[in-house]
Protein backbone atom coordinates (compact mmCIF):
# COMPACT_ATOMS: atom_id res chain seq x y z
CA UNK A 1 0.00 0.00 0.00
CA UNK A 2 2.60 2.70 0.67
CA UNK A 3 4.69 1.73 -2.36
CA UNK A 4 1.29 2.16 -4.47
CA UNK A 5 1.23 5.76 -2.62
CA UNK A 6 4.62 6.36 -3.10
CA UNK A 7 4.44 5.96 -6.77
CA UNK A 8 1.32 7.34 -7.23
CA UNK A 9 2.47 10.60 -5.06
CA UNK A 10 5.45 10.79 -7.93
CA UNK A 11 3.15 10.84 -10.71
CA UNK A 12 2.15 14.91 -11.29
CA UNK A 13 5.98 14.84 -10.83
CA UNK A 14 6.81 13.05 -14.23
CA UNK A 15 3.68 15.35 -16.10
CA UNK A 16 5.01 19.27 -14.50
CA UNK A 17 8.87 18.48 -15.11
CA UNK A 18 9.11 18.22 -18.69
CA UNK A 19 7.26 20.91 -20.04
CA UNK A 20 10.42 21.96 -22.35
CA UNK A 21 10.90 18.31 -23.67
CA UNK A 22 6.63 18.41 -24.25
CA UNK A 23 7.27 21.65 -26.30
CA UNK A 24 10.41 20.60 -28.04
CA UNK A 25 8.30 16.74 -29.04
CA UNK A 26 5.29 19.13 -30.41
CA UNK A 27 7.36 21.15 -32.59
CA UNK A 28 8.94 17.77 -34.01
CA UNK A 29 5.11 16.70 -34.71
CA UNK A 30 4.70 19.28 -37.76
CA UNK A 31 3.41 19.88 -41.39
CA UNK A 32 5.61 21.05 -43.48
CA UNK A 33 2.76 22.69 -45.56
CA UNK A 34 2.02 25.01 -42.57
CA UNK A 35 5.47 25.51 -41.88
CA UNK A 36 6.27 29.66 -43.38
CA UNK A 37 9.03 31.05 -44.48
CA UNK A 38 10.55 33.29 -46.80
CA UNK A 39 10.24 30.94 -49.89
CA UNK A 40 6.88 30.38 -49.64
CA UNK A 41 5.38 33.40 -47.72
CA UNK A 42 4.56 35.40 -51.28
CA UNK A 43 2.43 32.36 -51.70
CA UNK A 44 0.40 31.76 -49.38
CA UNK A 45 0.22 35.32 -48.32
CA UNK A 46 -3.67 35.45 -49.16
CA UNK A 47 -4.21 32.20 -47.54
CA UNK A 48 -7.37 32.89 -45.13
CA UNK A 49 -9.90 31.31 -42.97
CA UNK A 50 -13.09 32.92 -43.83
CA UNK A 51 -15.74 30.85 -43.86
CA UNK A 52 -17.77 30.02 -46.97
CA UNK A 53 -20.50 32.87 -47.15
CA UNK A 54 -17.74 35.31 -46.26
CA UNK A 55 -15.05 34.37 -48.95
CA UNK A 56 -17.73 34.45 -51.78
CA UNK A 57 -19.28 37.72 -50.16
CA UNK A 58 -21.29 39.96 -52.95
CA UNK A 59 -18.21 42.38 -53.98
CA UNK A 60 -15.76 38.82 -54.69
CA UNK A 61 -18.75 36.66 -56.30
CA UNK A 62 -19.33 40.49 -58.49
CA UNK A 63 -15.90 40.73 -59.35
CA UNK A 64 -15.82 37.30 -60.90
CA UNK A 65 -18.82 37.42 -62.67
CA UNK A 66 -17.66 40.41 -64.51
CA UNK A 67 -13.81 39.12 -65.30
CA UNK A 68 -15.78 35.67 -66.20
CA UNK A 69 -18.06 37.05 -68.36
CA UNK A 70 -15.56 39.26 -69.88
CA UNK A 71 -12.92 36.36 -70.46
CA UNK A 72 -15.97 33.80 -72.51
CA UNK A 73 -17.12 37.38 -74.48
CA UNK A 74 -13.83 38.00 -75.46
CA UNK A 75 -11.66 34.66 -75.75
CA UNK A 76 -12.53 32.23 -78.63
CA UNK A 77 -10.97 29.48 -76.27
CA UNK A 78 -13.49 30.50 -73.17
CA UNK A 79 -16.72 31.25 -75.13
CA UNK A 80 -16.00 27.47 -76.98
CA UNK A 81 -15.65 25.78 -73.82
CA UNK A 82 -18.69 26.96 -71.82
CA UNK A 83 -20.85 26.32 -74.94
CA UNK A 84 -19.08 22.94 -75.54
CA UNK A 85 -20.17 21.86 -71.75
CA UNK A 86 -23.42 23.14 -72.01
CA UNK A 87 -24.21 21.72 -75.55
CA UNK A 88 -22.97 18.40 -73.76
CA UNK A 89 -24.72 18.42 -70.94
CA UNK A 90 -28.22 19.21 -71.68
CA UNK A 91 -28.00 18.44 -75.67
CA UNK A 92 -31.40 18.49 -77.11
CA UNK A 93 -33.09 17.96 -73.85
CA UNK A 94 -34.51 15.64 -70.91
CA UNK A 95 -36.95 13.12 -71.84
CA UNK A 96 -39.86 12.36 -69.20
CA UNK A 97 -40.67 8.93 -68.78
CA UNK A 98 -43.42 7.91 -66.02
CA UNK A 99 -42.90 4.90 -63.94
CA UNK A 100 -46.93 4.29 -63.16
CA UNK A 101 -48.86 1.13 -63.92
CA UNK A 102 -51.34 3.00 -66.20
CA UNK A 103 -49.66 3.28 -69.72
CA UNK A 104 -52.57 5.16 -70.73
CA UNK A 105 -51.59 7.85 -68.38
CA UNK A 106 -47.91 7.64 -68.96
CA UNK A 107 -48.42 8.30 -72.51
CA UNK A 108 -50.92 11.22 -71.57
CA UNK A 109 -48.89 13.32 -69.49
CA UNK A 110 -45.47 12.66 -71.16
CA UNK A 111 -46.94 13.58 -74.41
CA UNK A 112 -48.57 17.07 -72.65
CA UNK A 113 -45.37 17.84 -70.69
CA UNK A 114 -43.19 17.21 -73.87
CA UNK A 115 -45.60 19.72 -75.45
CA UNK A 116 -45.31 21.83 -73.09
CA UNK A 117 -41.72 21.79 -72.81
CA UNK A 118 -41.36 22.84 -76.59
CA UNK A 119 -44.12 25.70 -76.00
CA UNK A 120 -41.50 27.47 -73.24
CA UNK A 121 -38.20 26.42 -74.85
CA UNK A 122 -36.82 24.24 -71.94
CA UNK A 123 -33.75 23.02 -73.46
CA UNK A 124 -32.65 25.95 -74.71
CA UNK A 125 -33.70 27.75 -71.24
CA UNK A 126 -31.56 24.74 -69.25
CA UNK A 127 -28.50 25.30 -71.70
CA UNK A 128 -28.69 29.03 -70.90
CA UNK A 129 -28.85 28.28 -67.25
CA UNK A 130 -25.68 25.81 -67.24
CA UNK A 131 -23.57 28.20 -69.34
CA UNK A 132 -24.63 30.71 -66.44
CA UNK A 133 -22.88 28.40 -63.88
CA UNK A 134 -20.01 27.87 -65.35
CA UNK A 135 -19.45 31.67 -66.27
CA UNK A 136 -21.64 33.41 -63.10
CA UNK A 137 -21.18 30.73 -60.60
CA UNK A 138 -25.10 30.06 -59.94
CA UNK A 139 -27.78 29.68 -62.00
CA UNK A 140 -31.50 30.94 -60.89
CA UNK A 141 -34.89 31.11 -63.08
CA UNK A 142 -38.69 31.33 -61.81
CA UNK A 143 -41.23 29.22 -61.86
CA UNK A 144 -44.38 31.42 -62.53
CA UNK A 145 -47.74 32.04 -64.71
CA UNK A 146 -47.48 33.44 -68.24
CA UNK A 147 -50.46 34.21 -70.18
CA UNK A 148 -48.03 34.12 -73.05
CA UNK A 149 -47.37 30.85 -73.03
CA UNK A 150 -49.37 28.40 -76.14
CA UNK A 151 -50.41 25.42 -73.71
CA UNK A 152 -53.09 24.85 -71.50
CA UNK A 153 -50.70 25.12 -68.58
CA UNK A 154 -49.44 28.70 -68.76
CA UNK A 155 -46.51 27.95 -66.50
CA UNK A 156 -43.19 29.48 -67.51
CA UNK A 157 -39.77 28.57 -66.85
CA UNK A 158 -38.27 31.86 -67.02
CA UNK A 159 -34.20 32.48 -65.71
CA UNK A 160 -32.81 35.25 -64.38
CA UNK A 161 -28.88 36.70 -64.11
CA UNK A 162 -27.23 36.50 -60.52
CA UNK A 163 -27.10 39.54 -59.92
CA UNK A 164 -31.09 40.73 -59.34
CA UNK A 165 -30.82 38.04 -56.83
CA UNK A 166 -29.34 40.49 -53.96
CA UNK A 167 -30.38 42.66 -50.71
CA UNK A 168 -30.61 45.76 -51.04
CA UNK A 169 -27.86 48.39 -50.68
CA UNK A 170 -29.77 49.79 -47.30
CA UNK A 171 -30.69 46.41 -45.82
CA UNK A 172 -28.72 45.19 -42.93
CA UNK A 173 -27.03 42.39 -42.73
CA UNK A 174 -28.18 39.51 -40.16
CA UNK A 175 -27.91 35.70 -40.06
CA UNK A 176 -31.16 34.73 -41.85
CA UNK A 177 -30.01 36.32 -45.40
CA UNK A 178 -27.05 36.08 -47.10
CA UNK A 179 -26.94 38.37 -50.34
CA UNK A 180 -31.20 37.93 -51.15
CA UNK A 181 -31.13 34.74 -49.79
CA UNK A 182 -33.43 34.23 -46.91
CA UNK A 183 -33.11 31.21 -44.33
CA UNK A 184 -34.75 29.75 -41.71
CA UNK A 185 -33.37 28.46 -38.84
CA UNK A 186 -31.70 25.33 -40.45
CA UNK A 187 -30.55 26.72 -42.90
CA UNK A 188 -33.07 26.24 -45.80
CA UNK A 189 -34.07 28.80 -48.47
CA UNK A 190 -37.53 30.13 -47.96
CA UNK A 191 -37.34 33.07 -50.10
CA UNK A 192 -35.47 35.66 -52.30
CA UNK A 193 -35.04 39.21 -53.04
CA UNK A 194 -35.16 39.79 -56.45
CA UNK A 195 -34.23 43.20 -57.86
CA UNK A 196 -36.97 44.78 -60.29
CA UNK A 197 -34.17 45.85 -62.13
CA UNK A 198 -30.70 44.40 -63.28
CA UNK A 199 -27.88 46.31 -61.22
CA UNK A 200 -26.43 47.12 -64.60
CA UNK A 201 -29.81 48.86 -66.65
CA UNK A 202 -30.40 52.16 -66.82
CA UNK A 203 -33.43 51.90 -64.86
CA UNK A 204 -31.84 50.74 -61.96
CA UNK A 205 -32.15 52.72 -58.83
CA UNK A 206 -30.33 51.97 -54.95
CA UNK A 207 -33.49 51.76 -53.43
CA UNK A 208 -35.65 48.73 -51.60
CA UNK A 209 -36.59 48.11 -54.96
CA UNK A 210 -37.23 44.58 -54.76
CA UNK A 211 -39.87 41.63 -54.46
CA UNK A 212 -39.79 38.34 -52.21
CA UNK A 213 -40.06 35.28 -54.32
CA UNK A 214 -40.82 31.84 -52.20
CA UNK A 215 -38.04 29.28 -52.52
CA UNK A 216 -40.64 26.66 -53.60
CA UNK A 217 -41.05 29.40 -56.51
CA UNK A 218 -37.45 29.86 -57.12
CA UNK A 219 -35.43 27.36 -58.85
CA UNK A 220 -31.38 28.31 -57.54
CA UNK A 221 -28.58 25.78 -58.36
CA UNK A 222 -24.61 26.08 -58.13
CA UNK A 223 -21.46 24.01 -57.34
CA UNK A 224 -21.63 23.60 -53.76
CA UNK A 225 -18.21 23.62 -52.94
CA UNK A 226 -17.81 23.92 -49.41
CA UNK A 227 -20.31 23.42 -46.21
CA UNK A 228 -22.65 25.84 -45.48
CA UNK A 229 -21.84 27.79 -48.82
CA UNK A 230 -25.02 29.41 -50.17
CA UNK A 231 -23.93 31.40 -53.16
CA UNK A 232 -21.83 29.96 -56.35
CA UNK A 233 -18.52 31.21 -57.35
CA UNK A 234 -17.92 31.05 -61.43
CA UNK A 235 -16.70 27.16 -62.19
CA UNK A 236 -13.61 28.97 -64.22
CA UNK A 237 -12.67 30.97 -61.76
CA UNK A 238 -9.59 28.74 -61.37
CA UNK A 239 -8.97 29.06 -65.00
CA UNK A 240 -9.30 33.04 -65.01
CA UNK A 241 -5.73 33.82 -64.69
CA UNK A 242 -4.61 31.43 -67.17
CA UNK A 243 -7.02 32.54 -69.85
CA UNK A 244 -5.10 36.22 -69.66
CA UNK A 245 -1.89 34.40 -69.74
CA UNK A 246 -3.04 32.58 -72.64
CA UNK A 247 -3.67 35.80 -74.50
CA UNK A 248 -1.09 37.78 -73.05
CA UNK A 249 1.31 35.19 -74.71
CA UNK A 250 -0.58 35.14 -77.84
CA UNK A 251 -0.54 38.38 -78.51
CA UNK A 252 3.24 38.64 -77.67
CA UNK A 253 4.15 36.06 -79.94
CA UNK A 254 2.37 37.99 -82.65
CA UNK A 255 3.81 41.49 -81.73
CA UNK A 256 7.22 39.76 -81.51
CA UNK A 257 6.69 38.96 -85.48
CA UNK A 258 5.55 42.15 -86.40
CA UNK A 259 8.25 43.64 -85.10
CA UNK A 260 10.63 41.06 -86.31
CA UNK A 261 8.77 41.60 -90.29
CA UNK A 262 9.15 45.87 -90.09
CA UNK A 263 12.96 45.27 -90.73
CA UNK A 264 13.41 43.04 -94.18
CA UNK A 265 17.25 43.50 -93.53
CA UNK A 266 20.25 45.05 -91.59
CA UNK A 267 23.84 46.99 -93.09
CA UNK A 268 26.88 45.34 -91.51
CA UNK A 269 30.43 45.51 -91.92
CA UNK A 270 33.52 43.41 -90.77
CA UNK A 271 35.68 46.16 -90.71
CA UNK A 272 36.51 48.24 -87.44
CA UNK A 273 35.12 51.82 -86.86
CA UNK A 274 36.77 54.59 -88.88
CA UNK A 275 37.92 51.60 -91.09
CA UNK A 276 38.11 51.09 -95.05
CA UNK A 277 33.94 50.26 -95.27
CA UNK A 278 32.02 53.84 -96.70
CA UNK A 279 30.99 56.30 -94.12
CA UNK A 280 26.97 56.09 -94.47
CA UNK A 281 24.77 57.48 -92.40
CA UNK A 282 23.71 55.62 -89.27
CA UNK A 283 19.64 54.32 -88.67
CA UNK A 284 19.35 55.43 -92.51
CA UNK A 285 16.65 53.41 -93.81
CA UNK A 286 16.71 51.94 -97.41
CA UNK A 287 13.76 50.79 -99.86
CA UNK A 288 14.20 47.96 -101.67
CA UNK A 289 12.38 47.53 -104.82
CA UNK A 290 11.15 44.12 -106.08
CA UNK A 291 12.85 41.60 -108.50
CA UNK A 292 15.78 44.34 -108.93
CA UNK A 293 19.48 43.89 -108.33
CA UNK A 294 20.96 46.37 -105.20
CA UNK A 295 24.69 47.41 -104.78
CA UNK A 296 26.02 48.42 -101.26
CA UNK A 297 28.36 50.76 -99.74
CA UNK A 298 31.98 49.71 -99.71
CA UNK A 299 32.96 47.03 -97.18
CA UNK A 300 29.58 46.67 -95.84
CA UNK A 301 27.29 43.71 -96.63
CA UNK A 302 23.35 43.15 -95.86
CA UNK A 303 21.48 40.02 -93.90
CA UNK A 304 17.97 39.12 -93.83
CA UNK A 305 16.63 39.38 -90.10
CA UNK A 306 15.73 36.15 -88.94
CA UNK A 307 12.47 36.91 -87.11
CA UNK A 308 12.11 33.24 -84.99
CA UNK A 309 8.99 33.83 -84.51
CA UNK A 310 6.31 32.25 -83.67
CA UNK A 311 8.72 30.66 -81.07
CA UNK A 312 8.41 26.43 -81.21
CA UNK A 313 7.51 26.23 -77.78
CA UNK A 314 4.26 28.03 -78.63
CA UNK A 315 2.27 25.38 -79.64
CA UNK A 316 3.00 23.28 -76.65
CA UNK A 317 2.38 26.46 -74.58
CA UNK A 318 -0.82 26.78 -75.48
CA UNK A 319 -1.85 22.91 -75.77
CA UNK A 320 0.01 23.15 -71.55
CA UNK A 321 -2.52 25.82 -70.49
CA UNK A 322 -5.13 24.69 -72.38
CA UNK A 323 -5.11 21.30 -70.69
CA UNK A 324 -4.73 23.15 -67.36
CA UNK A 325 -7.79 25.33 -67.56
CA UNK A 326 -10.04 22.59 -68.74
CA UNK A 327 -9.33 20.45 -65.90
CA UNK A 328 -11.43 22.62 -63.51
CA UNK A 329 -14.50 21.24 -65.87
CA UNK A 330 -13.57 17.96 -65.77
CA UNK A 331 -12.67 18.36 -69.77
CA UNK A 332 -10.64 16.49 -72.12
CA UNK A 333 -7.88 18.67 -73.77
CA UNK A 334 -9.12 17.49 -77.16
CA UNK A 335 -12.43 18.73 -76.32
CA UNK A 336 -11.58 22.02 -75.01
CA UNK A 337 -9.29 22.61 -78.23
CA UNK A 338 -11.17 21.02 -80.49
CA UNK A 339 -8.07 19.37 -81.95
CA UNK A 340 -8.05 15.49 -81.18
CA UNK A 341 -4.66 15.53 -83.62
CA UNK A 342 -2.51 14.09 -81.03
CA UNK A 343 -4.93 11.67 -80.08
CA UNK A 344 -5.00 8.10 -80.81
CA UNK A 345 -8.05 5.79 -80.19
CA UNK A 346 -7.11 4.53 -76.88
CA UNK A 347 -5.94 7.56 -75.48
CA UNK A 348 -9.50 9.46 -76.55
CA UNK A 349 -11.70 7.26 -75.74
CA UNK A 350 -10.05 7.07 -71.63
CA UNK A 351 -10.56 10.68 -71.90
CA UNK A 352 -13.90 10.95 -73.01
CA UNK A 353 -14.85 7.98 -70.28
CA UNK A 354 -14.06 10.69 -67.45
CA UNK A 355 -15.43 12.95 -69.19
CA UNK A 356 -18.93 11.39 -69.53
CA UNK A 357 -18.71 10.37 -66.82
CA UNK A 358 -18.53 13.61 -65.16
CA UNK A 359 -21.42 14.79 -67.47
CA UNK A 360 -23.96 12.24 -66.40
CA UNK A 361 -23.45 13.25 -62.42
CA UNK A 362 -24.17 16.85 -63.44
CA UNK A 363 -27.27 16.12 -65.51
CA UNK A 364 -28.23 13.73 -62.62
CA UNK A 365 -28.14 16.57 -60.17
CA UNK A 366 -29.81 18.72 -62.68
CA UNK A 367 -32.68 16.42 -62.52
CA UNK A 368 -33.03 16.67 -59.00
CA UNK A 369 -32.61 20.32 -58.22
CA UNK A 370 -34.40 21.29 -61.45
CA UNK A 371 -36.70 19.40 -63.70
CA UNK A 372 -38.15 17.32 -60.48
CA UNK A 373 -39.52 20.60 -59.29
CA UNK A 374 -40.24 21.96 -62.47
CA UNK A 375 -42.33 18.73 -63.27
CA UNK A 376 -43.99 18.69 -59.96
CA UNK A 377 -45.39 22.29 -60.10
CA UNK A 378 -46.52 21.32 -63.62
CA UNK A 379 -48.16 17.99 -62.84
CA UNK A 380 -50.00 20.02 -60.44
CA UNK A 381 -51.36 22.33 -62.39
CA UNK A 382 -51.97 19.84 -65.35
CA UNK A 383 -54.12 17.50 -62.87
CA UNK A 384 -56.36 20.63 -61.99
CA UNK A 385 -56.77 21.35 -65.39
CA UNK A 386 -57.22 17.75 -66.86
CA UNK A 387 -59.34 16.90 -63.52
CA UNK A 388 -57.77 14.27 -62.72
CA UNK A 389 -58.04 14.13 -59.17
CA UNK A 390 -55.82 10.41 -58.61
CA UNK A 391 -53.35 12.35 -60.33
CA UNK A 392 -53.31 15.12 -58.43
CA UNK A 393 -53.24 12.92 -55.10
CA UNK A 394 -50.52 10.26 -56.11
CA UNK A 395 -47.81 11.57 -58.26
CA UNK A 396 -46.17 8.76 -60.09
CA UNK A 397 -42.74 8.46 -60.31
CA UNK A 398 -40.32 9.23 -62.89
CA UNK A 399 -36.85 9.30 -64.71
CA UNK A 400 -35.51 11.55 -67.07
CA UNK A 401 -33.73 10.88 -70.47
CA UNK A 402 -30.82 12.75 -71.89
CA UNK A 403 -28.93 12.37 -74.95
CA UNK A 404 -26.86 9.51 -75.41
CA UNK A 405 -23.16 10.12 -76.57
CA UNK A 406 -21.86 8.03 -80.07
CA UNK A 407 -19.52 5.67 -79.21
CA UNK A 408 -15.76 5.80 -81.30
CA UNK A 409 -16.82 2.87 -82.72
CA UNK A 410 -20.23 1.89 -83.26
CA UNK A 411 -19.62 -1.44 -85.00
CA UNK A 412 -17.71 -2.72 -81.91
CA UNK A 413 -20.32 -1.22 -79.28
CA UNK A 414 -23.15 -2.78 -81.36
CA UNK A 415 -21.26 -6.27 -80.52
CA UNK A 416 -20.66 -5.98 -77.06
CA UNK A 417 -24.23 -4.86 -76.44
CA UNK A 418 -25.25 -7.84 -78.33
CA UNK A 419 -22.73 -9.95 -76.07
CA UNK A 420 -24.04 -8.04 -72.74
CA UNK A 421 -27.75 -9.08 -73.87
CA UNK A 422 -27.24 -12.29 -74.88
CA UNK A 423 -25.68 -12.91 -71.21
CA UNK A 424 -27.96 -10.97 -69.48
CA UNK A 425 -25.76 -8.76 -67.79
CA UNK A 426 -27.98 -5.62 -69.00
CA UNK A 427 -31.29 -5.17 -69.72
CA UNK A 428 -32.86 -3.35 -73.40
CA UNK A 429 -34.29 -0.70 -71.01
CA UNK A 430 -30.62 0.24 -70.04
CA UNK A 431 -29.25 0.27 -73.66
CA UNK A 432 -31.75 2.32 -75.04
CA UNK A 433 -31.27 4.86 -72.19
CA UNK A 434 -27.82 4.91 -72.47
CA UNK A 435 -28.24 6.12 -76.60
CA UNK A 436 -31.16 8.40 -74.72
CA UNK A 437 -34.27 6.59 -75.74
CA UNK A 438 -37.11 5.60 -73.97
CA UNK A 439 -37.26 1.54 -74.30
CA UNK A 440 -41.14 1.21 -74.53
CA UNK A 441 -41.23 3.89 -77.44
CA UNK A 442 -38.89 2.08 -79.17
CA UNK A 443 -40.13 -1.06 -78.83
CA UNK A 444 -43.77 0.08 -80.05
CA UNK A 445 -42.29 1.75 -83.18
CA UNK A 446 -40.28 -1.49 -83.92
CA UNK A 447 -43.98 -3.26 -83.67
CA UNK A 448 -45.05 -0.75 -86.08
CA UNK A 449 -42.76 -1.35 -88.74
CA UNK A 450 -42.94 -5.20 -88.75
CA UNK A 451 -46.91 -4.83 -88.65
CA UNK A 452 -46.42 -2.41 -91.83
CA UNK A 453 -43.68 -4.79 -93.19
CA UNK A 454 -46.11 -7.50 -93.28
CA UNK A 455 -49.22 -5.47 -94.44
CA UNK A 456 -47.11 -4.42 -97.34
CA UNK A 457 -46.07 -8.11 -97.95
CA UNK A 458 -42.02 -7.07 -97.27
CA UNK A 459 -39.98 -9.49 -95.71
CA UNK A 460 -37.90 -8.67 -92.64
CA UNK A 461 -34.15 -9.80 -93.34
CA UNK A 462 -31.79 -9.61 -90.68
CA UNK A 463 -28.55 -10.22 -91.30
CA UNK A 464 -26.08 -10.13 -88.13
CA UNK A 465 -22.78 -8.84 -88.74
CA UNK A 466 -20.11 -11.32 -89.74
CA UNK A 467 -16.58 -11.00 -88.08
CA UNK A 468 -13.40 -13.19 -88.57
CA UNK A 469 -11.27 -13.86 -85.40
CA UNK A 470 -8.03 -12.87 -87.41
CA UNK A 471 -10.13 -9.27 -87.62
CA UNK A 472 -11.05 -8.94 -84.33
CA UNK A 473 -7.21 -10.00 -83.34
CA UNK A 474 -5.63 -7.38 -85.66
CA UNK A 475 -8.16 -5.09 -84.37
CA UNK A 476 -6.86 -5.96 -80.88
CA UNK A 477 -2.99 -5.37 -81.69
CA UNK A 478 -3.64 -1.98 -83.12
CA UNK A 479 -5.38 -0.30 -80.50
CA UNK A 480 -2.38 -1.66 -78.60
CA UNK A 481 0.23 -0.42 -80.86
CA UNK A 482 -1.66 3.08 -80.55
Amino acid sequence: MSQALSKASTMPLQLDTPRKALHRRRLLARYDSAETNENNRRHWAHADGLSADAAAGPDVRRTLRNRARYEVANNSYARGIVMTLANDTIGTGPRLQLLSDDPALNDEVETAFEEWAQAVDLAHKLRTLRMARAQDGEAFAVLASNPGVPHEVTLDFQPLEADRIASPWRFTPDDNEIDGVILDRFGNPIAYRVLKYHPGSARFSFSDDHVLVPARAMIHVFRQDRPGQHRGIPEITPALPLFAQLRRFTLAVLSAAEAAADFAGILYTDAPANGEADAIEPLDLIELERNMLMTMPGGWKMSQVDPKQPATTYAEFKKEILNEIARCLNMPFNIAAGNSSGYNYASGRLDHQTYFKSIRVDQDFMAARILDPIFLTWVREYALISRNAELLRNIPLRQWFWDGFEHVDPAKEANAQETRLKNFTTTLAHEYAKAGRDWEVELKQRAKEKNLMRELGLSEVEVMPVTSPKADQKDVEEESDE
